[in-house]
């Protein structure tokens, strides 16, 4: 009986499948009968569509019931009409109308914006935007489909002859080409990612919401973090909105040139008149006043029915601005025409090619966005904007099946979808190479010569070796030295999600050989989602204990604690601490990249090296061994919309225009486990980049503090101080450690990119690609008189420096330092040149100073 009844839903499940129809063609110029890129398939029925390829090629799945079907491209006679085939030959015929309107520039002649009716025409464009973009409507509801493909470009296939690429000859059976253009370039699919969502926008109060329906994205393992790639991805080829009066791509941002500053930056020209779905349109082409800039070219086509909306828009990049590893882009967009007149966008479709070298071949990346299903001031109910955002779950790694229909595995994401769902959603088919690409990264992970070179690219990259369910590392701390410690040896690991998805350990053991002392660090923590504690969303609880050495005030950014480079500074560095620290800490990260964190620490802190603690007593002073705090502490942090790369050991952040903000609260409790002091401390940090369009970027970074009780100086504020010879955005690059101490400060840092603005006006400059970087550094604080070992003798002194004073409370005059920095030197260097302007009387301190910085930008 279970036979006969799998075997009826298996008979039923085919009837079902077999109702589902798909048409395949090809669209041709009626005259030349070459192909048409990216003509128009829409089927007016269910309003679902696809576009052909460079080859003209398209595939549609239609569904059951009517089939409508309308082919479109600008500058082609629409068809619309009822197929009887499920293979389909289309033509279409050039429609091409001059209209006595236009005027023609003379684009050799010498431009100007008076008396242009191009830039008459772009003013009418530009006055009309506010009611030809979506959030004109009340409501708006429509279904969004993404694609994001990464490929090899060019690949040498003699290579694959090689015995140790012979194994991945696979990944190079099907290749694609570049739809469009002249470029005959093969493409081999690596990455691809496909997004369904349905999503909601409300004017009055204004709310946008996505809910994504389905998701699939190629999984290397443990090799990169897919959600950072997809984010890294997304970011560089941004899904732009050209209406928007600046765009962000890859990272940075650039005028549009429909906004209200575009005829100041931009040179437009009239082109020719054309009829498309019975719409008279103008071709608008623009280009840079200054091919330097970072601005856009390209073609607008415009409506001339009183609207003058974007019916389709065109844009590349000049080959001479400032932008590294980008060889070529092409952005198209089109919009479509409702009911009422206003035009919205129905497809974007954006690629690049990216090459570390120019002379280079490498990867091709491409991002297909197209939109259906719009529904405009229809009502939206309240509960979906107000319903949860599911937080991100944890997910056992499938193996990809290669079977058409199979239906995702138990344990699979919520949002995993069959194959035979995906085949009926698209709104664009699968190229040879993109339909192989799921299951072919799939069977490359299970390859061994590809585990041991992702064993290797982890050591080289992260630094960690895999060891079973542990791995040992980080690499760059295995050796190292200080003037306490002299000759530091240090071998440490962590356990994977091979050891446990609940129980996360780490630690390490470490020896100086001049101090001769032992050091350490373990921690457990309890993972309450079944993710990497090192990983994102953290949701955990964590003991941890620590015996080793550290300089007071010295902030880290992308380095870790005794990395062999932190052993390299400038003058005197012989401030250390000896600490024991005990913790008790709960971390708990939101969907909405609000997180927040409970801590407790027990902290034992013994001076080293130069520092002494000397209490002043009647007669004479004391040596404190130690000073011992416990303290309870509270954070928040919030970062909107914030996008990263999640490595094993640090998150990279892509920049946006959204502030960061981090508050922390901390008390200390005198007789705690030994506690010597009560204390209060609040500290605020909030971090906000400011995009300027043409002239580049500025980030700033509000610092303050105010700590309240009577405390010796070593559990003040200390001002974090860099003396290595790389520049630290973080820390204060002319200052020594220890050098300011303060119970109530607050700083602004400011960094300004000029992207390249000013040196690409200077003709031998420009050639060079160097990029131009002010920076400013201004700390206000002070030191309370009950805080003040000057004023107060019973306090523990400011250490001394060869009988000279070496730490100082800050006075009536801020710290400041500022500098100049060349950027983009080789593609990936910085330097800095800095400028003490304060407190230059302080010994062994420098006035001057060159810092460097390795650092791969766009």
């Amino acid at each position: 009986m279970k036979f006969h009844l799998l075997l009826g839903v298996l008979l039923c499940s085919l009837q079902l499948l077999g109702q589902t129809r798909v048409l395949t063609g090809t669209v041709t110029d009626a005259s030349s009968h070459e192909p048409l890129r990216n003509a128009s398939i829409t089927n007016k029925i269910n309003h679902r569509g696809t576009r052909s390829d460079s080859l003209g090629h398209f595939r549609l799945t239609v569904g059951e019931g009517q089939v409508n079907l309308v082919i479109s491209m600008v500058g082609y006679t629409s068809k619309n009409f009822i197929p009887h085939t499920d293979t389909l030959t289309i033509t279409l015929s050039p429609e091409v109308q001059s209209l006595n309107a236009v005027v023609i520039t003379d684009k050799h002649g010498k431009y100007r914006n008076k008396d242009n009716p191009a830039v008459d025409l772009i003013r009418k464009v530009i006055a009309n935007k506010d009611s030809n973009r979506p959030e004109s409507f009340d409501f708006v509801t429509y279904e969004q489909y993404a694609k994001v493909e990464l490929s090899l470009r060019d690949f040498d296939r003699n290579k694959l002859d090689h015995k140790v690429l012979r194994p991945y000859s696979f990944l190079f059976a099907h290749p694609d080409t570049l739809a469009g253009g002249e470029d005959t370039s093969l493409l081999y699919p690596v990455y691809l990612e496909e997004k369904l969502s349905n999503n909601y926008f409300q004017k009055n109060p204004s709310r946008t919401k996505q809910v994504i329906t389905a998701d699939k994205k190629v999984d290397y393992g443990d090799l990169i973090d897919v959600r950072g790639m997809s984010d890294y991805i997304n970011t560089l080829l941004a899904d732009i909105d050209i209406y928007d009066n600046n765009v962000i791509l890859f990272t940075n941002q650039f005028l549009s040139p429909i906004s209200p500053a575009a005829p100041t930056y931009y040179e437009f020209y009239l082109g020719d008149t054309i009829v498309n779905k019975g719409e008279r349109l103008v071709r608008l082409n623009f280009q840079p006043r200054n091919p330097d800039d970072l601005l856009f070219r390209g073609m607008l086509y415009i409506t001339l029915d009183g609207n003058y909306a974007v019916e389709k828009v065109h844009l590349t990049l000049s080959k001479r601005i400032n932008l590294n590893f980008i060889k070529d882009l092409h952005i198209w967009q089109e919009f479509q025409k409702t009911p009422n007149g206003h035009y919205y966008r129905i497809s974007s479709d954006a690629s690049a090619n990216f090459s570390l070298t120019s002379k280079g071949k490498g990867i091709h990346g491409r991002k297909f966005v197209s939109y259906s299903n719009l529904t405009t001031n229809q009502p939206i109910p309240d509960s979906i904007f107000t319903a949860k955002t599911p937080e991100p779950q944890s997910i056992p790694r499938q193996p990809a099946s290669p079977q058409p229909g199979a239906s995702p595995q138990s344990g699979a994401s919520p949002l995993a979808r069959p194959d035979s769902f995906w085949t009926a959603h698209r709104h664009e088919p699968l190229t040879a190479g993109e339909s192989r690409v799921y299951a072919n990264i799939d069977s490359l992970r299970h390859i061994k010569s590809f585990v041991k070179t992702k064993d290797l690219i982890n050591v080289l990259v992260a630094g960690y070796k895999s060891a079973g369910p542990f791995e040992i590392g980080p690499a760059s701390t295995f050796y190292s030295f200080s003037p306490v410690e002299g000759f530091r040896l240090r071998l440490g690991g962590r356990s994977t999600e091979k050891f446990s998805r609940r129980i996360w350990i780490d630690g390490y053991g470490a020896y100086g050989f001049k101090d001769q002392r032992w050091k350490y660090q373990g921690s457990v923590a309890w993972s309450f989602n079944k993710l990497s504690v090192f990983g994102y969303p953290q949701h955990y609880l964590k003991a941890s204990y620590q015996q080793d050495l550290k300089i007071p005030g010295q902030e880290l950014a992308f380095t870790q604690d005794n990395s062999f480079i932190l052993s390299f500074n400038r003058g005197n560095n012989d401030k250390w601490l000896y600490n024991k620290i005990a913790r008790l800490d709960y971390f708990h990260e939101l969907p909405n990249h609000l997180s927040y964190g409970f801590g407790f620490k027990y902290w034992n802190q013994q001076p080293a090296g130069s520092i002494q603690y000397i209490q002043s007593k009647t007669y004479g002073s004391d040596t404190i061994n130690n000073i011992i705090t416990s303290q309870f502490s509270a954070q928040i942090r919030w970062a909107p919309h914030e996008k990263f790369y999640q490595g094993r050991v640090y998150r990279i952040p892509y920049p946006n225009q959204y502030p960061i903000i981090f508050l922390q609260v901390v008390a200390g409790v005198k007789g705690l486990f030994g506690g010597n002091y009560s204390y209060q401390d609040v500290n605020l940090n909030i971090f906000k980049r400011f995009y300027m369009s043409t002239v580049g970027y500025t980030d700033m970074t509000l610092t303050g503090s105010y700590i309240h009780g009577k405390l010796p100086f070593p559990l003040l504020g200390i001002i974090p101080a860099n003396q290595t010879y790389i520049y630290q955005a973080s820390s204060y690059n002319l200052m020594n450690f220890l050098e300011f101490v303060s119970d109530h400060y607050a700083g602004v840092d400011l960094e300004h990119h000029f992207n390249g603005f000013l040196f690409n006006k200077v003709p031998l400059l420009k050639k060079l690609k160097w990029r131009e970087i002010i920076t400013a550094k201004v700390l206000y604080g002070g030191l309370r008189a009950e805080n003040d070992p000057v004023h107060d003798p019973s306090l523990v002194k400011f250490p001394l420096i060869q009988g000279q004073a070496s730490t100082f409370g800050l006075g009536n005059q801020p710290y400041v330092e500022a500098g100049f920095a060349i950027g983009n030197i080789f593609k990936f260097l910085r330097v800095d040149a800095i400028k003490r302007f304060t407190y230059l009387d302080h010994a062994g301190i420098p006035k001057y100073g060159i810092r460097f910085q390795l650092k791969f930008d766009y």
